[in-house]
């Protein structure tokens, strides 16, 4: 993952939106990735308050690796009321760190912390990694999903180019009771199913692009109460800035275009989410 992230933090952001009525929440985001910083520096605060001055008052700090995910606990610790964790080994780390076990041992103890309250990124990815990495790959995911049913807390899955592969392992293994599929890239007939599993879809700015139709058609579906919206920033800018790099402050430019696609009014839908939030991760105080 390090040459894609160098190469997203030479971008620039985007210009901050039209700021939302209704505070919300961004339920996914690599701030350490934008700043490059240590997790209570005043650029990590600068960010959280460019968010907040746009109506985005919470960020939910995602996990990839076992050094990084501990950089997510000291966020969260920095920033309460603002910031929670999520802990785990990306599914294109795991195939490739030196000792696994130790790296995943790491990962169980950070899961125990208050202000940790989701397990991911984690789950398959066969579009980065090759056939020859698949099978550890495969072994982390599944690791990962006991862990989050094991401390009570909720699954965060990255899914590239393995839809397949990644629902009929939670059917194997037993989905834990909250499911998130961060940056949802399917198309309607996995949300169908997804929805039909109780699992929780979360939509990034990729839903506004003009080469994913799927995308629009499947968030139209989604009841409200599976819902979430995230920009995994510093990734997928949503259109107008797409190519920019994106921060949390993004949110309300990707709540406003879900909203026009299903005809919905923008400041109910914050809401929405931010209800969702609270209810999957637990209070932010």
């Amino acid at each position: 993952m390090a040459d894609r992230h160098n190469r997203d933090i030479d971008r620039k952001p985007g210009p901050l939106p039209e700021p939302l009525r209704t505070f919300t929440v961004d339920a996914h985001a690599h701030m350490e990735i934008v700043t490059n910083t240590a997790p209570d520096s005043p650029e990590v605060a600068q960010l959280i308050a460019d968010a907040r001055s746009v109506g985005v008052d919470r960020i939910v700090q995602v996990g990839y690796s076992a050094e990084q995910s501990q950089w997510c606990v000291e966020c969260a610790d920095a920033f309460p009321g603002s910031v929670l964790a999520a802990v785990a080994l990306h599914p294109n780390e795991a195939p490739v760190v030196a000792d696994l076990e130790a790296d995943l041992a790491i990962i169980e103890g950070l899961a125990q912390h208050a202000r940790v309250r989701a397990i991911g990124e984690t789950g398959l990815d066969f579009f980065r990694t090759e056939e020859s990495g698949r099978a550890r790959q495969l072994y982390s995911f599944k690791r990962h999903i006991q862990l989050a049913k094991e401390v009570g807390k909720a699954l965060v899955i990255h899914d590239r180019d393995a839809h397949r592969a990644v629902l009929d392992t939670l059917d194997e293994v037993g989905a834990p009771t909250k499911t998130i599929f961060h940056c949802y890239s399917g198309d309607a007939e996995m949300a169908q199913e997804c929805i039909a599993k109780g699992y929780i879809l979360s939509f990034a700015g990729t839903v506004t692009f003009k080469n994913a139709p799927e995308l629009r058609e499947a968030v139209k579906l989604v009841p409200h109460s599976q819902l979430l919206v995230e920009t995994d920033s510093p990734f997928l800018a949503p259109m107008p800035h797409r190519g920019s790099l994106n921060t949390p402050a993004q949110i309300p430019n990707i709540v406003r275009f879900i909203a026009d696609e299903r005809g919905e009014d923008a400041e109910v839908l914050a809401g929405i989410i931010s209800d969702n939030c609270e209810r999957i991760f637990g209070s932010f105080a």
